[in-house]
């Protein structure tokens, strides 16, 4: 272990650097904090960089072999922190993801809260989605907001990043994909046929909703019912409704009571993106 009592360091300085979208993208890594998820990111196949504690914090796990840990004074993990109480262990890894694969996705269009792409990304894991589609526009993945709110679940969906996303679900439709959008002039959503997978789930902008070319993609429409006075519901709230209801009937050939729907064979889409 090596101990760091300096601000300076120039280690300490590239981990500080990781807070910004910059130092992430030139970096390729990012740094996630806390107990839960560093546990998380242990059992990942993400690549560990480095293990971060504070001075006097005993890890309670084991270290990872090879992975260097250093021990941060409190000026100096304060510093690399982001959250307003520490608990005084953090893990640096390189910015992998795993390809998007699987046929049950949702595709985030300017999602640009923080709190929502982690909060919808955690449900999508725990619906039995497969993988998410982040268009421009939307809140970073690898922010520090983002991945406390995904509790984890980033270590275990696959990920795209299309520059342009309709492009992408255009794709998806020629492979047999159905676009589901979710906006306020679509058909009742309780209403519907039952919907195989594969298929995609359109979130949109909290604020304007799902764009035209992205819109323009949809093969199905869709709207929640809105009983109470509110004319709308917020992004990951009518996102997490709506993943749970079209697994209500997964397709048994993929999903099993003793196999998860995230670890099917289903061959890689979208390698470019």
């Amino acid at each position: 272990m090596e101990t760091i009592t300096s601000p300076k360091n120039p280690k300490v300085l590239a981990w500080r650097a990781l807070q910004t979208h910059k130092g992430r993208e030139e970096q390729q890594a990012f740094l996630v904090e806390g107990l839960r998820m560093v546990r998380e990111a242990l059992d990942s196949d993400f690549a560990l960089r480095a293990i971060l504690l504070r001075e006097g914090v005993e890890p309670a796990f084991a270290l990872p072999a090879g992975v260097p840990v250093f021990v941060l004074s409190d000026r100096v993990f304060a510093a690399v922190s982001e959250t307003k109480t520490p608990q005084g262990v953090a893990a640096v890894l390189s910015r992998r993801i795993r390809p998007l694969s699987g046929s049950r996705f949702v595709a985030l269009d300017a999602v640009q809260d923080p709190g929502n792409v982690g909060t919808i990304i955690r449900t999508a894991d725990a619906a039995g989605f497969d993988g998410v589609l982040l268009g421009p526009e939307c809140a970073d993945l690898f922010s520090s907001k983002v991945l406390r709110s995904t509790m984890g679940s980033i270590f275990r969906l696959s990920f795209a990043f299309p520059e342009d996303l309709s492009a992408d679900l255009r794709t998806l439709r020629s492979r047999g994909f159905s676009v589901l959008s979710s906006q306020l002039d679509g058909e009742p959503f309780y209403s519907r046929e039952e919907i195989p997978a594969p298929f995609v789930l359109i979130v949109g902008n909290e604020g304007n909703g799902i764009s035209a070319p992205v819109k323009a993609e949809a093969t199905h429409r869709f709207r929640l019912p809105m009983r109470g006075g509110a004319e709308s519901l917020n992004a990951a709230v009518a996102a997490g409704i709506m993943m749970y209801d079209l697994m209500k009937h997964p397709d048994q050939s993929r999903c099993t009571p003793h196999t998860s729907p995230r670890r099917s064979s289903v061959p890689t889409v979208l390698p470019h993106t």
